[in-house]
């Protein structure tokens, strides 16, 4: 008798055991999924903050001792088509060249001034639009100070460089292909970012 009572007493044990780890399986499931759609939403936010943070479109001034393009592959009004993902709805779109410049065009990345996370990467700040620079290209890794706005704390920011290339630099116009806005003035796109309209 005793021993039939300790079957049993063991046998409901461990159906209790099993229900509390099923239900602490379904609460670590339920807390995994949580995570990932917060970590997706935190990465959708941050992707996309450098695209809604960027003045798409500006005045069309540029600095005074910046260079004019002799002889440009596209010369201002001709028509291109933009091959970079810099920002949404650039990629694809039909633009009208607006300014060609020789220069050199840095890849920076940079904590904006604004506060938030570090900018990793940003294409294009141009040698003009740094303080430190001259007529030397800077290195690799050479820590400088941006004199620029293209995005919301951006302009006096610390930056590093993290490369160079001396090219053409275009100031173009286009519609973005995802909300059909229309940008004016947009910098800087380079040499290699266009292809001729077929």
């Amino acid at each position: 008798m005793l021993k039939k009572q300790v079957m049993m007493l063991c046998t409901a044990l461990f159906l209790l055991l099993g229900a509390c780890s099923n239900d602490k399986n379904e609460s670590v499931k339920k807390e995994d999924e949580t995570k990932n759609i917060e970590n997706q939403e935190h990465t959708e936010q941050t992707e996309g903050m450098d695209h809604e943070e960027m003045d798409h479109s500006s005045s069309g001034e540029v600095p005074k001792e910046l260079k004019v393009k002799e002889n440009p592959t596209y010369k201002v009004g001709d028509r291109a088509i933009l091959e970079t993902d810099h920002m949404k709805g650039i990629k694809g779109a039909e633009a009208t060249i607006a300014g060609a410049y020789d220069t050199i065009a840095y890849v920076v990345s940079y904590n904006p001034t604004t506060g938030g996370e570090r900018v990793t990467n940003h294409k294009w700040v141009i040698q003009e639009e740094i303080k430190e620079a001259d007529e030397k290209v800077l290195e690799p890794g050479t820590k400088v100070t941006l004199e620029v706005d293209h995005m919301k704390g951006m302009k006096g920011a610390a930056a590093t460089i993290e490369s160079s290339e001396h090219t053409t630099v275009y100031m173009v116009d286009y519609t973005s292909t995802t909300n059909g806005e229309k940008v004016k003035n947009h910098k800087w796109v380079t040499e290699s970012e266009l292809s001729a309209v077929k």
